[in-house]
């Protein structure tokens, strides 16, 4: 075990990723960490390493990783000024620190709509027309043999295609530089990242590349499910983007909430995970999604939670938009501020 502020890097796997801890922690025999900083500010040593990209890696083994040996023979630029550093990391550790904020404020918020989900449509404790718990209250129940289970009256029982259209998407081949690098944002698997909106990709496509493949511009509030490699990870598109094979797209109909449809696709992943409890879970095909019935609720109700939690979601993709604007701003200032081309008064 350690204690106190130090710097930590993988020696392996997610190479040159820095992390900066302060408290006990307990390094891996896979990371490299410091805790002796020779004088130097423990934060602004972090944000240094952070700059420095990629960390050269050994080829003398099967699996890439870092060489202690390597990594002590590189040069790189340092401010001496222990002021300066303090200054510098002051101001890169605000911009981080409002990131962090944001994304706490966002798990909140995610948290308390969830929670009225499950109130509402598996608890069945939405408000009746007195506002008062539907089934706390004694709404009336139904046996429903599909689900074989009780549900409110009135409601149904059907897949998650009952309030939404599934799509798929494609991928242009690789083979034709004009289809890529354009201004279309190409939504892969490798893009969900745990965060519920997304605005930007990893990689774009340009109209050409729309036109010579089966994928398909998918709107702004559509919701991806990665259906392999990180299987079952849901995300909304901030803005208009493509998809590939790789996932499946869920398109509210008319008059349907995209959060009442986020938080159904999560019940359907969550069905079908447990469903393959035993198994792997490793890909999701259409036929997961076509047959796996759900209890649909009146479109009163629907409008009702959108009307309370639509509001909420547009508060965390507006804080999503402004981490995205912080990061690129940190991201810019960073090596500026490292090799002095611009100072901290």
């Amino acid at each position: 075990m350690v204690e106190g502020q130090g710097v930590v890097t993988g020696r392996y796997g997610t190479l040159g990723e820095m992390y900066y801890v302060n408290g006990k922690y307990w390094p891996h025999n896979t990371a490299l960490y410091v805790t002796t900083f020779k004088g130097n500010d423990p934060k602004y040593i972090y944000y240094l390493l952070s700059c420095l990209g990629r960390i050269r890696t050994s080829d003398k083994s099967a699996v890439p990783g870092v060489n202690r040996n390597e990594l002590h023979e590189m040069a790189v630029p340092a401010i001496t000024d222990k002021d300066q550093q303090k200054k510098i990391a002051a101001v890169l550790s605000a911009l981080d620190t409002k990131i962090d904020c944001n994304n706490r404020i966002n798990a909140e918020l995610e948290a308390m709509a969830k929670a009225l989900y499950d109130y509402w449509f598996v608890q069945f404790d939405f408000p009746d027309t007195n506002d008062k718990p539907y089934k706390s209250s004694g709404g009336k129940m139904v046996y429903n043999a599909t689900l074989k289970r009780e549900i409110p009256e009135g409601w149904s029982a059907s897949s998650v295609l009952a309030v939404a259209d599934l799509l798929g998407g494609g991928t242009p081949t690789k083979k034709k530089q004009e289809f890529w690098g354009g201004d279309i944002p190409f939504f892969t698997p490798t893009d969900a990242d745990g965060t519920i909106f997304k605005f930007s990709t990893a990689d774009y496509i340009t109209e050409e590349g729309l036109k010579g493949s089966s994928t398909k511009c998918f709107g702004k509030h559509t919701v991806f499910i990665t259906a392999r490699g990180s299987v079952g990870r849901l995300v909304l598109a901030g803005v208009d983007m493509a998809m590939n094979q790789s996932c499946y797209a869920l398109r509210a109909k008319p008059s349907v909430s995209h959060v009442f449809l986020f938080f159904l696709a999560k019940e359907l992943i969550h069905h079908l995970q447990v469903k393959s409890s035993g198994s792997v879970f490793d890909s999701i095909v259409s036929n997961d999604i076509e047959l796996t019935n759900l209890a649909i609720p009146k479109d009163e109700v629907i409008e009702k939670f959108a009307a309370i939690v639509e509001p909420t979601f547009e508060k965390i993709a507006n804080n999503t938009k402004e981490n995205q604007q912080l990061t690129q701003l940190r991201d810019w200032l960073l090596p500026l501020l490292m090799n002095g081309q611009v100072t901290v008064p």
